[in-house]
C-alpha cells in the first residue's frame, strides 16, 4: 500500500509539473503574440524610435519620457541637448564615465535603447576616434554623420574595429550627400558598416523619388529618418505618416522587399512645442499600414 501510495504522489506531482510548464509557456506565447501585435515591425527587425531632435526643445530626459509616451522603444541622441533628468552637462563624448553611467540608468528606467546618436561628425582621426568610443560605450550599434569624404578611409577602419556603423546622412539639395548616387560611391570599397541613414523627408525636398533612392542604396541602407510632407519642395513640412505626399506605403513595401534590418527615427521638425502627439498618431498609422501589408 505504501508504495502504491507512493506512485500515485509522484504521477501526482508529474502531471501537475507537466501543467505548470505548459502554463507557462502558453504564457510566454501569449507574451510573445502580444508584443509582436503591439510593436508589428519588431517581426521584421525593425528598430522604431525617435530622433530626439524632434524634441529639440526639450531636455533629453524630457524627449525620453515623450518617446515613451508615444509607445516607441528606442532613441537616436543628437549632440549638444541638454541632459536634464537632475544629469548635469550636454548629451556628446565630452560626458564623463559617471554621466554616461547616469543617462543609461534613466534609458534603462524608462525601457527606452539608445540605437543611434547624430547627425553628427569630427575633424581630426583624434575626435572621430573618440567620438566611436563614445558609441560602443553608450551601446550605440549607428553613428549617422554627414563626414568630410577625406576621413572616410580612417572611419572605415574604426567601424570595423568598434563593429558600429556609419550611416550617412542625406540633407536637401545642395548638400554634400543630398543624393543617393553620392552616398553609394562614398560608400563604395569600404567597411561593409558604411552606408546610408536614409531621410525620407529630405529626399522628397530635393525632388527625389524616396522608393527609388532606397533601391539605388540597396544592402547599405541602416537607418532612417522617416518623415511625410504635406507638399513636394523645400516647404514641405511634416505630417502624418501615410497622410503627406511621401509615399509611406511604398516606402514601407519596398523596405520589407529588401528585407531590410535596422533603426527608423520618426524626425518630426513642425509643431515643435506639443509635436508628441503628431508622432504618436503617425507611429499609429505607420503600424496600421504594416499589420495591412
Amino acid at each position: 500500500m505504501k508504495q502504491l501510495h507512493f506512485k500515485k504522489t509522484v504521477g501526482l506531482g508529474l502531471l501537475f509539473f507537466g501543467l505548470a510548464v505548459l502554463s507557462a509557456c502558453q504564457v510566454a506565447q501569449k507574451g510573445n503574440k502580444s508584443k509582436q501585435s503591439v510593436y508589428p515591425e519588431a517581426k521584421l527587425g525593425w528598430k522604431l524610435g525617435s530622433q530626439a531632435y524632434t524634441f529639440k526643445e526639450f531636455t533629453f530626459a524630457e524627449a525620453v519620457a515623450k518617446i515613451d509616451s508615444c509607445n516607441l522603444r528606442f532613441v537616436e541622441a543628437y549632440p549638444g541637448q541638454t541632459i536634464g533628468g537632475g544629469i548635469p552637462g550636454r548629451m556628446g563624448p565630452d560626458m564623463d564615465a559617471s554621466t554616461r553611467k547616469a543617462v543609461l540608468e534613466l534609458l534603462k528606467v524608462k525601457n527606452v535603447q539608445l540605437m543611434a546618436f547624430g547627425v553628427t561628425g569630427a575633424d581630426s582621426e583624434a575626435d572621430w576616434t573618440k567620438l566611436f568610443e563614445f558609441a560602443q560605450a553608450m551601446g550605440i550599434q549607428t553613428i549617422t554623420s554627414e563626414p568630410n569624404e577625406k576621413f572616410l578611409p580612417f572611419i572605415s577602419t574604426l567601424c570595423d574595429k568598434y563593429q558600429i556603423n556609419l550611416a550617412i546622412h542625406n540633407h536637401p539639395n545642395p548638400s554634400q550627400y543630398w543624393s543617393p548616387d553620392i552616398v553609394l560611391k562614398a560608400s563604395q570599397g569600404k567597411s561593409k558598416r558604411i552606408g546610408a541613414c536614409a531621410d525620407i523627408g529630405h529626399w522628397v525636398r530635393s525632388g527625389l523619388d524616396p522608393v527609388a533612392c532606397l533601391k539605388t542604396l540597396e544592402g547599405r541602407v541602416f537607418h532612417l529618418h522617416m518623415k511625410d510632407l504635406h507638399e513636394k519642395g523645400r516647404e514641405g513640412h511634416d505630417v502624418h505618416w501615410g497622410e503627406g505626399v511621401s509615399d509611406i506605403p511604398s516606402v514601407i513595401a519596398e523596405l520589407k522587399r529588401q528585407n531590410f534590418k535596422g533603426g527608423i527615427s520618426a524626425e518630426y521638425e513642425y509643431n515643435w512645442k506639443e509635436n508628441s502627439k503628431d508622432v504618436a498618431a503617425s507611429v499609429v498609422n505607420f503600424r496600421k499600414i504594416i499589420s495591412s501589408k
